[in-house]
């Protein structure tokens, strides 16, 4: 229930208003409802690279437990925002009620969920309108990160680059899937975006992402810093692609580079990447503790635990032999930690492969399945972390998203515009 109708008193006359309300909310939302999908949820039109595995239960069990698995993260997860055509994933952190990381992941979710679910391009156009009805202030064409249940913007007005990258990303997907001549024109919108991201979220000399629009050159700590999940080589790749523009080539040779210096110096044991770098103007190396959040932000926790899942996608998806590396290294790792056993995943290491909290969380335990698809020797692993997945219980807001985005990717339904 959005705030709108919360808010409305028991009487005739508002009763007659929120009717109006609702029948403007339908209008709006009917303008691209009826667009057939040219890339229906399981049809697996975009293979992947030779070699890349897949669940041993098969295609269809895997689709008919992700298709279930999103259901239930649309009953908990999305709701309408306080505007009329709005819809909005509900974080609900200790810090904002929607997050643009949320949002994000909501239009990558329902835009490759559409076939499925017969209102995904409603849902869509609905995340991308509350989006663009909550700017930052630094750069207007970028997404303000956090808001409250009502809607208004908290702690600060400025973007972070995970959000930006996948909103983008996801509007080429829809360009893509429904076409951009319905009432919202996603080719458009998603130049509009890319534009912004390289001029607000990139750094000019290094190449490597920004935490957000609002690091400048004043502050040469953050400045230089970089968030390695926002390492998206399979983004990159798409914005070179679909634009024709090889300075989005040069991005991800920058940030592969990165990587495998990243892996190679600080983590030849384990392939693990730091939440946060700094230096990225120089040599990049693991930020410090307190960098930015706390004690962890050289670790591998709770934003590098997406790493596997960003990683794994792009080797799957393209074959770039750099990914594929990479995520490999990640995958034989993490096999050897656990004894192969799903349950036995931590949530958080240092890079040596110590561990940091001994719990386990499907945050981190679902991108390695990601990462276990190219893993030559992963066969029986997989099997594990599919089966952990799919069986599992729902749980909060982020670990929910990346356990679907996840299964989207294993399942052979991640989509490339």
């Amino acid at each position: 229930m959005s705030a709108l109708s919360r808010s409305l008193p028991r009487a005739p006359l508002r009763r007659g208003l929120y009717g109006l309300a609702l029948a403007l909310s339908a209008a709006l939302l009917a303008g691209n409802a009826a667009a057939a999908p040219n890339f229906p949820f399981g049809s697996h039109r975009q293979p992947y690279a030779a070699g890349t595995l897949n669940p041993s239960v098969g295609r269809a069990a895997a689709d008919q437990s992700t298709a279930s698995f999103y259901r239930t993260w649309k009953q908990r997860h999305l709701k309408p925002g306080c505007k009329a055509g709005e819809y909005r994933v509900v974080a609900n952190t200790d810090d904002a009620y929607v997050v643009s990381e949320g949002q994000g992941y909501g239009m990558l979710i329902t835009v490759m969920m559409a076939g499925s679910d017969a209102e995904a391009q409603t849902l869509f156009d609905g995340l991308h309108r509350y989006n663009r009805n909550h700017r930052s202030e630094i750069d207007s064409d970028l997404t303000a990160w956090a808001q409250d249940a009502s809607c208004r913007n908290v702690g600060g007005t400025a973007s972070a680059t995970d959000g930006d990258l996948d909103m983008a990303y996801a509007l080429l997907l829809a360009d893509r899937q429904w076409g951009s001549a319905g009432s919202v024109n996603y080719l458009a919108e998603a130049r509009r975006t890319i534009a912004a991201i390289r001029r607000s979220n990139i750094h000019p000399t290094s190449k490597l992402t920004h935490l957000g629009d609002w690091v400048d050159s004043g502050s040469p700590v953050r400045y230089n810093g970089s968030r390695s999940s926002d390492w998206m080589m399979g983004h990159f790749r798409a914005f070179a692609s679909r634009l024709g523009d090889s300075y989005w080539t040069g991005v991800l040779d920058a940030h592969q580079a990165a990587l495998a210096d990243m892996q190679s110096r600080h983590a030849p044991n384990t392939g693990l990447l730091p939440d946060f770098v700094v230096d990225t103007h120089t040599r990049a190396r693991p930020a410090p503790a307190e960098f930015l959040e706390g004690a962890y932000d050289g670790y591998y926790s709770w934003n590098a635990g997406r790493v596997p899942w960003r990683i794994g996608i792009d080797a799957a998806a393209s074959g770039d032999a750099r990914s594929r590396t990479a995520a490999r290294k990640l995958s034989q790792w993490i096999r050897s930690k656990t004894g192969n056993d799903p349950a036995r995943v931590r949530s958080g290491y240092k890079l040596d492969g110590s561990v940091v909290e001994n719990y386990n969380s499907m945050f981190f335990t679902a991108p390695f399945a990601v990462a276990a698809t190219v893993d030559p020797d992963g066969q029986a692993w997989l099997d594990r972390l599919w089966n952990h997945m799919a069986t599992s219980s729902a749980g909060d807001y982020y670990g929910d998203s990346v356990r679907l985005l996840s299964m989207l990717a294993v399942s052979n339904n991640w989509l490339r515009p």
